[in-house]
């Protein structure tokens, strides 16, 4: 995320000039133009764009990203992931990224907007995608998190813990929730590992650009925030922001969560220092080992995933 107050328009003094009397015949002043009103609630999220009779239609991409031959991984962190694994700049209107759909079409409304883990480059990210979309019956879209191989990932994952250093995918995340939410839109997020991370981090900024650009009160902030509906798996975030609805996924035998995020489903002393965040509900459950795919979003994780609103019902 930018600087806290990007997007205000800066006010420049414009040169001032003087008006000289014309010699020829003036101008006949043309008509106004018609003002056509714009229909309202046609929007339902800034993925889905309504022409006025409330159809949909397709808005052409203004922000594609094509990569350079032969280009690493690191080149799309931070960029919006959509259908067949095009690539959009961070800021690409969402209405303009098309969406992963499911194989068998899509079953329920809204856009699920996934930000991956460490060590996941664009291929993998695109076969999550796919296997989101097929899960739950919604479109999908993606924010990547790049990876430069293990050590500088995890170098990562350290700073992100700390809040600390520049995360494009941080920033992409948090100024995407932030205009949503200030165009008052529901927000559906997903993340696997350090993408809980990132999620955490950026549900953080936001709030403190609601706090300081917008003078919301903390419990204004809350109830912005209720607009967000969060579903970890695996994740190494300890501490999430109150005021999103979240769901999280915990494997006993994952031990990223197990260690760095909001621990097993047995007590222990760090216990003290997590918070999932009010109200949420956290799955637990016992399946396959580290060395045999236990961290595994689409061969393990979504397999345990029910559908959200029956989730956050405890019901599993």
């Amino acid at each position: 995320m930018g600087t806290i107050g990007s997007g205000r328009n800066s006010i420049n003094n414009a040169t001032r000039t003087t008006a000289t009397t014309p010699t020829t015949t003036p101008a006949v002043a043309k008509p106004a133009p018609a003002v056509t009103a714009k229909p309202a609630n046609l929007v339902k999220d800034g993925f889905d764009t309504r022409s006025p009779n409330g159809a949909a239609r397709t808005v052409a991409p203004t922000g594609v990203f094509t990569a350079p031959s032969g280009s690493k991984d690191k080149v799309f962190d931070g960029k919006l992931v959509g259908a067949g694994g095009q690539t959009f700049d961070a800021s690409t209107p969402l209405s303009q990224v098309p969406a992963y759909t499911p194989k068998d079409g899509v079953k329920t409304e809204g856009t699920v907007i996934y930000v991956n883990g460490m060590m996941t480059d664009m291929a993998g990210q695109k076969e999550t995608l796919q296997a989101i979309a097929d899960k739950t019956g919604q479109k999908t879209i993606g924010i990547h998190n790049s990876t430069e191989g293990f050590f500088k990932d995890l170098g990562q994952c350290i700073t992100d813990k700390m809040d600390k250093g520049k995360n494009p995918a941080v920033d992409t995340l948090a100024d995407s929730l932030y205009t949503e939410l200030k165009a008052g839109r529901d927000v559906h997020l997903m993340a696997h590992s350090q993408g809980g991370l990132i999620t955490s981090r950026a549900l953080n900024d936001v709030a403190k650009r609601l706090r300081i650009e917008d003078g919301l009160s903390p419990a204004q902030i809350e109830a912005k925030l209720g607009k967000v509906s969060v579903e970890t798996f695996g994740a190494a975030a300890a501490t999430y922001p109150d005021g999103p609805k979240y769901v999280h996924y915990v494997n006993d035998k994952d031990p990223v969560p197990g260690l760095f995020g909001l621990g097993t489903s047995g007590k222990g002393p760090l216990d003290l220092i997590r918070n999932a965040g009010k109200d949420a509900k956290i799955h637990y459950f016992s399946e396959k080992s580290i060395f045999s795919g236990a961290h595994n979003i689409n061969d393990t994780y979504l397999n345990q995933r029910v559908p959200f609103d029956q989730a956050r019902e405890g019901k599993f």
